[in-house]
């Protein structure tokens, strides 16, 4: 087929391959092949157990500082009203006493 003999034969593909040989060698080509669908499932399973194990460190992270904000909160709270409660309540407890 070629011109000069200096050229190499290159093969030209002559032959239509049926559509029975494709579902042959394996899925149609719609289909996804299994191999894939593996692969799929595995990145899944993956990025689920990443996604959860970050957002259980999160959590866990944000909760302690919402306790630590919460405890700061009450501690402030109770070195404010404490005295005065503590004062009040004497007070009363000596006035009572007084009078009896």
């Amino acid at each position: 087929m070629t011109n000069s003999t200096s050229e190499p034969d290159i093969p030209v593909l002559t032959d239509i391959v049926p559509e029975e040989a494709d579902a042959e060698q394996g899925e149609p080509p719609g289909n996804m092949p299994t191999d894939i669908e593996t692969l799929i499932a595995e990145l899944q399973t993956s990025l689920a157990a990443s996604t959860y194990a970050l957002t259980e460190q999160l959590l866990h992270s944000t909760f302690a500082e919402m306790e630590a904000t919460l405890f700061q909160q009450i501690s402030n709270k109770l070195r404010q009203e404490l005295p005065e409660l503590i004062d009040s309540v004497l007070r009363q407890h000596l006035d009572a006493e007084d009078e009896d």
